[in-house]
C-alpha cells in the first residue's frame, strides 16, 4: 500500500472496483467504475463530449474518434456525461490506480495526496453496478468540478451516500484537497510570525491539511444520507417542478428520500 496511490495491473481489478488514472502529468486525476468486459463507466462535463475533430487535447474523449476495439465504446445518452468507455481508452495510456476503502483513519491521514481512498465501506460489487449502468442510462446530473465530478460519481456508485448540504464541497477527495491545502495556507500564515522555524510552519500546515481532509471524508461526515439509485434524480432536484421541489422538502430545507 502505497502512501500517494494504489497502483494495480489490469488482472488485479474486478468488476464494481472503483479505478483512476492520472491526468495532465499528474495534474489531477480521472475516475471510474470498472463494469467488467474491458469497460468502464464514468462521469466528464458535457461540453467535453461534443464531437470535435481528434487533436491531441481530446484524445480523452472515446466520441470524438472510433474505438478500433469496442463499437459501444463512448456510448452516452444524449445530454449526459455519464460515458461507458473501454479500459484502453479511460486511461490514455495512463497507468491504472485502484481506489480504497474502509481505509483506518491513520492509514487515511498518511496520504499525501486526495482522492485515493475513503474510510467509507463500499456496497456489494451487483449494486455499484448496477447504480453505475443505472446513471449511464439516466444520467447524473450537471457537472461541476468542486461538487459533482468524476470522483463524485464513483464514490455515490460504491456507497450510496450523498451530502445533504448541496452548497458545501461535494464527495471528492481531490476538491477537499485544494480547498484543505488554500484553508491550511491561510490559517497558518500568521503562525509565521509566532514561530522562527519554518520547519514547524511546515508540520502545523501539513497537520491541518490532512485534518481538513479528514473532516470531508463520507466516511465521518454526519451530513449523508444513503440515498437509492432510482430517487436521485428527485433528491438532486434533475429536472423536478418547483412545487413537487417544496414537497419534497422538509422544514429545515435537507434533502429527503422517499
Amino acid at each position: 500500500m502505497g502512501l500517494i496511490s494504489n497502483r494495480v495491473e489490469r488482472h488485479e481489478i474486478k468488476p464494481g472496483d472503483h479505478i483512476y488514472t492520472y491526468r495532465a502529468v499528474f495534474t489531477y486525476s480521472h475516475h471510474g467504475i470498472f463494469v467488467g468486459g474491458s469497460k468502464v463507466v464514468h462521469f466528464r462535463p458535457e461540453r467535453n463530449l461534443k464531437s470535435i475533430p481528434e487533436t491531441s487535447s481530446n484524445l480523452d474523449d472515446p466520441t470524438s474518434h472510433p474505438c478500433p476495439t469496442f463499437p459501444d465504446c463512448g456510448f452516452r445518452q444524449p445530454n449526459s456525461g455519464v460515458v461507458l468507455s473501454c479500459l484502453d481508452c479511460f486511461l490514455r495510456n495512463g497507468s491504472l490506480y485502484c481506489f480504497e476503502y474502509e481505509v483506518s483513519p491513520s492509514v487515511f491521514l498518511t496520504k499525501i495526496r486526495g482522492g485515493t481512498c475513503t474510510t467509507a465501506s463500499s456496497d456489494p460489487s451487483e449494486t455499484v453496478i448496477h447504480r453505475a449502468m443505472y446513471l449511464l442510462q439516466n444520467g447524473f446530473g450537471n457537472y461541476d468540478v468542486f461538487q459533482n465530478n468524476c470522483e463524485d460519481f464513483a464514490l455515490y456508485c460504491k456507497t450510496g451516500l450523498l451530502i445533504q448540504d448541496r452548497q458545501g464541497v461535494g464527495r471528492s477527495g481531490q476538491a477537499s484537497s485544494i480547498i484543505g491545502a488554500q484553508l491550511a495556507a491561510l490559517i497558518s500564515s500568521p503562525l509565521k510570525l509566532l514561530m522562527p522555524s519554518p520547519v514547524g510552519v511546515a508540520t502545523v500546515t501539513a497537520g491541518m491539511y490532512c485534518m481538513s481532509r479528514y473532516a470531508t471524508d463520507i466516511g465521518v461526515r454526519s451530513d449523508v444520507i444513503k440515498v437509492p439509485v432510482e430517487d436521485l434524480a428527485v433528491n438532486l432536484r434533475w429536472n423536478c417542478p418547483e412545487e413537487e421541489v417544496a414537497e419534497n422538502e422538509t422544514s429545515d430545507g435537507q434533502i429527503t428520500t422517499r
